[in-house]
């Protein structure tokens, strides 16, 4: 019996060698690059529903507009952002 008789005959040789090394990472590539994606996807699933950002005054406007603050509250917290 012969122990790794040949390269390519299932013995202790290399066997798919440099293509078996590309075949790894390149499993390893797609790996990463689906737990990037899925991690972004996540992200921006629990991002306001608006699309993007508001700006504080933006807020102070709208709380203004649905009359959850009067316009003294208003006008001092509108100040208080201007400084």
């Amino acid at each position: 019996m012969m122990w790794g008789g040949g390269m390519y005959d299932g013995g202790w040789g290399m066997g798919w060698g440099m293509m078996g090394m590309l075949h790894g990472l390149l499993w390893l590539v797609l790996i990463v690059l689906g737990i990037f994606v899925l991690a972004r996807w996540l992200r921006s699933d629990s991002a306001s529903p608006g699309g993007g950002s508001e700006s504080a005054l933006d807020i102070l406007k709208k709380r203004y507009a649905r009359g959850e603050i009067g316009k003294e509250e208003y006008e001092e917290k509108k100040r208080d952002l201007s400084a």
